[in-house]
């Protein structure tokens, strides 16, 4: 890779430099978390239904994840501290945007373009890393320091959601987005020296916005089937027409001299389960941080903080496992792991599928932390065999493909077992008594159903609305339990076990190398 020479940076503009990047990496991460624990109160403030929340939180997924591939390319050819200030701006906007709307439309256009502009700073956050830290030592700190800085942001984000929820009011969590890249920008402005690429491979944005209308198309008709019925026109269009844009979006990558889904990577096997398997964490994860909250809130009655509390098992779970797996991958291989962790996550997610209405929180932890456990013994060598099946110069296209999946696995998760969840607790609900018009609030969330009860002194309401939010919840635990133990037998049966740790891309490599060059424990997101 050719890249334009900039003035060496000193070294406290070099360390501030990481600070911003360390900042901007913590705000991605706690904002794929922390906006859920606000879902049952922007149910209750917004009127959001079941199907719009998962939009709030989709919309983020799915423009993150179909704007991440070309992101990087972008920041190649017009600088990448150029193209990093405008996504953190991009990203500001949209919080800005975020804590000043009324309703969830807006809501959930101000979440897309989040999304964007997460697309953008998420694969630049490493690849500005070799300007400031040319020797290798330091870089490789410097690495370690902004995916600290990231994974940190995962479990903060639900604390951090509550406590501002139980004091402020709900556009509190979008202006603490402001705060921490206000003090980013200015650092990075400042003190990122301009680096390009003027050999990188030019951006297509035809063939991002073929891919992007695809999984709209997909996620859309997926949330709006509990409402219309899978056999209806409006359910199938848009899943018809998305697939076809996916399609196309597939034979015109294809066709370029430099894809952005190489699918000749597809034909290594060890690429593609390890992909198969982070896929499948990021669709349990972002499925489960999706009901959760509601469950924690509405079912079991907690504030906002006490569920950013009693989701703590679960992210403890997660990245004390993760930590755990750099001592045990060299020793065993990453099949073994990650066929452990997905047993992990089998049985974590079937242990929940037993809960019922009349549970305490005793038994929601365990399941939680077995659960996160295993997500976490998965999430990790998952990318780990699927790049170290790869030849060194194929690492960073292997990486860039697998984190996109794994975005839009996130988007599918929460679009699918969301789904699932609203067809159950539609047809559970017990609403004999109530008029067509409070009969059909009551079935847009348990939120909703809740409020209708109070209103109208039905206790009998409010107990039937939690206990079909619960047949839903177990519902949709019994079939990732299901999904997850089926993904184990395939890593086991089909994934190679000679496969080490992937050497670590050097920065300074060509161009495929550097092609983002990113966190390998990305959440939910």
């Amino acid at each position: 890779m050719k890249t334009t020479a900039p003035t060496a940076p000193t070294a406290t503009a070099r360390w501030g430099a990481l600070f911003a990047l360390c900042l901007s990496g913590l705000v991605i991460g706690f904002d794929a978390t922390i906006l859920n624990v606000a879902l049952p109160t922007l149910a209750r403030d917004l009127g959001a239904d079941t199907g719009q929340q998962q939009w709030i939180v989709d919309a983020y997924l799915v423009a993150f994840a179909a704007a991440m591939l070309p992101a990087g390319l972008f920041g190649d050819r017009l600088g990448r501290k150029r193209t990093l200030v405008a996504g953190l701006a991009l990203f500001a906007l949209g919080s800005l945007a975020g804590a000043l709307v009324h309703s969830p439309g807006p809501l959930i256009a101000a979440r897309a373009a989040m999304g964007l502009g997460g697309a953008v700073v998420f694969p630049l956050m490493l690849s500005a890393l070799p300007t400031l830290f040319p020797v290798d030592r330091e870089r490789s700190r410097a690495v370690g320091i902004v995916t600290v800085g990231f994974a940190l942001g995962l479990p903060v984000g639900p604390l951090l959601g509550g406590l501002l929820l139980n004091h402020f009011w709900w556009g509190s969590i979008f202006v603490l987005n402001l705060c921490t890249l206000a003090v980013a920008l200015v650092a990075i402005a400042l003190l990122l020296p301009e680096s390009r690429d003027p050999d990188a491979p030019r951006v297509r944005p035809f063939a991002a916005l073929l891919a992007a209308a695809g999984l709209v198309g997909i996620v859309f008709g997926i949330i709006e089937a509990p409402q219309h019925g899978w056999g209806d026109a409006r359910t199938l269009g848009p899943l018809v027409a998305g697939l076809a844009l996916l399609a196309a979006f597939l034979l015109t990558d294809r066709r370029s001299t430099h894809p952005m889904v190489p699918l000749a990577l597809f034909r290594n096997r060890g690429y593609t389960w390890g992909m198969v398997a982070g896929v499948l964490v990021s669709f349990l994860m972002s499925g489960t941080l999706f009901l959760l909250p509601l469950y924690l809130q509405a079912v079991l009655g907690n504030d906002a903080f006490g569920t950013g509390v009693r989701l703590l098992p679960m992210m403890g779970g997660l990245l004390v496992s993760g930590l755990l797996c750099d001592r045990i991958v060299p020793r065993t291989g990453a099949r073994w792991v990650v066929a452990f962790g997905l047993a992990g996550a089998t049985v974590g997610a079937l242990l929940g599928a037993r809960t019922s209405a009349s549970d305490g929180y005793a038994p929601t932890a365990l399941w939680l932390a077995v659960l996160g456990a295993g997500i976490g013994f998965a999430m990790i060598p998952s990318l780990d065999a699927a790049l170290a099946a790869l030849p060194p110069q194929r690492a960073g296209a292997g990486s860039s493909v697998f984190q996109t999946l794994r975005q839009v696995g996130g988007a599918l998760g929460v679009a699918l077992l969301g789904s699932l969840l609203t067809t159950r607790f539609t047809a559970a609900l017990d609403v004999r008594g109530l008029t067509p018009a409070a009969a059909r609030t009551a079935r847009a969330s348990v939120v909703a159903s809740d409020r209708i009860g109070a209103a109208l002194h039905r206790p009998d309401l409010i107990a039937s609305g939690h206990a079909a939010f619960v047949s839903g919840m177990t519902t949709v635990l019994a079939v990732c339990g299901a999904v997850s133990a089926a993904t184990m037998l395939a890593v086991l049966v089909f994934m190679p076990s000679a496969l080490g740790r992937s050497p670590r891309p050097d920065h300074n490599g060509d161009h495929e190398q550097r092609e983002q060059q990113q966190p390998s424990d990305v959440g939910a997101s």
